[in-house]
């Protein structure tokens, strides 16, 4: 009778056991389909960051050398190039964000500015076709910190005048139109509907960009064209340009403002780099540095080789 109890006893132990197991293992699977992703269901990536990262150094000493220069020079020039690019079924958000800063020390001349950026572009943009979008742009442009020119007296002094101040001038506009992107690398934007506003923080400095004496702010109404353009020559050449031009419908049209950046860059290791700039701004609105000529176009130029640091998907 006790053997008979003890084998039952058993049987429904290891019944009641298998059961357990049966059940454990039932939720564990049952959590395992939960979780496990089908191939076919991936969810897309609708943003794309990135950005880059360039800081160049040059120095250089002389002493009693017979040639003759410097005594002393030192520059340092750092740029930075960040972007986020939105994207899901017609609509899209690209921003991007261009960011510099230079400094020039040498011992005759002392310590001046050579470079002083900041570029803000915002463009949200509906598909027509493949290669058609409406746009709403927004740019914003302006500078860090204060500019000086130093114009020379007849007697061929230098001196030092104040021409700009942080975010003085700032250059705002805010345009509606057509953007047509046939390839991935070039972009054109047209509008006719384009507001602009020229904005500065000190009155003293707004006639020297086109403001009415007293004003902090002018504004303007006119037409827009942006075009953007950039191209990979093998693994490590790279060239981007971007123009913007501007048509006062206001005042003399037929003045066009222009606004053209150029960067070429070359990767000679993972983290060294060349670089070069070439920038061109004209606007007949801005007075000349040479109060004795009048508009003319500004260059920027600037050329090194340093750090440079990739990261997020380029």
């Amino acid at each position: 009778m006790h053997k008979i109890f003890f084998i039952a006893f058993a049987l429904l132990l290891s019944g009641t056991t298998y059961s357990q197991d049966s059940t454990v293992i039932n939720l564990k699977n049952s959590t395992e389909n939960i979780i496990k992703k089908e191939v076919n269901d991936t969810c897309m990536v609708n943003w794309k960051k990135g950005g880059t990262f360039n800081l160049n150094l040059n120095q250089g000493s002389l002493n009693n050398w017979s040639a003759g220069g410097e005594k002393f020079s030192f520059s340092i020039n750092a740029s930075s190039n960040l972007f986020a690019f939105y994207k899901k079924e017609k609509k899209s958000w690209d921003n991007t964000i261009d960011l510099a800063y230079g400094i020039v020390q040498t011992t005759s001349l002392g310590r001046r500015k050579s470079n002083d950026r900041i570029d803000l572009v915002s463009k949200f943009g509906y598909a027509l076709n493949n290669k058609l979008n409406t746009a709403l742009l927004f740019n914003g442009r302006s500078q860090f910190f204060n500019g000086y020119s130093y114009p020379k007296t007849k007697t061929g002094t230098d001196t030092i005048i104040l021409t700009s101040k942080p975010l003085t001038p700032s250059y705002l506009l805010i345009s509606l139109g057509l953007d047509y992107k046939p390839k991935e690398n070039f972009s054109l934007m047209l509008s006719p509907l384009t507001a602009r506003w020229v904005v500065v923080r000190d009155k003293s400095l707004g006639t020297f960009y086109g403001i009415d004496p007293g004003e902090l702010l002018k504004s303007e109404w006119g037409a827009f064209l942006s075009a953007n353009y950039r191209v990979t020559i093998g693994k490590n050449f790279q060239y981007k340009t971007k123009m913007d031009l501007f048509s006062n419908y206001k005042k003399q049209p037929e003045n066009v403002d222009i606004y053209w950046t150029n960067n070429i860059s070359a990767s000679i290791t993972k983290h060294i780099n060349f670089s070069f700039t070439l920038d061109m701004i004209y606007d007949d609105n801005t007075k000349n540095v040479d109060a004795a000529k009048g508009p003319a176009a500004q260059w920027l130029q600037l050329m090194g080789i340093g750090f440079s640091f990739v990261f997020g998907k380029n």
